[in-house]
């Protein structure tokens, strides 16, 4: 997968958490959790432009770790949200199979990147 392919998948990705998020319910919870899968969700495709702007591999390296850090926590999120029947939504299991793929490709290019360094 080259760079933009990444930068459309991650993309692709967060107006798909944002799709979700407009759904949760109003309430406490609701509004709680989705914040947070908000802001993480969001977070991997703005992120991952970052790194692809990095200046020298050690930064892609440390950007693409945030990268990581912010998809690990939306697979949480998501996961809160299944586990708890906050809400469901036919397309939440493939957003947790598209979360997973995305993240054992930033584990896949991080190891790539620290191997070439």
């Amino acid at each position: 997968m080259n760079e933009e392919q990444m930068k459309h998948r991650t993309k692709e990705f967060a107006k798909q958490v944002i799709k979700l998020c407009r759904q949760l319910p109003n309430n406490k919870e609701g509004r709680l959790i989705g914040n947070q899968l908000f802001r993480s969700g969001t977070s991997v495709a703005a992120n991952y432009r970052s790194a692809c702007r990095a200046r020298s591999r050690a930064d892609f390296i440390s950007k693409l770790s945030i990268v990581e850090e912010e998809a690990d926590e939306s697979l949480f999120w998501l996961e809160i949200i299944k586990e708890m029947e906050i809400f469901y939504a036919p397309f939440m299991d493939s957003l947790m199979t598209e979360n997973n793929e995305i993240i054992a490709i930033l584990v896949s290019s991080i190891k790539t990147s620290r191997r070439n360094k």
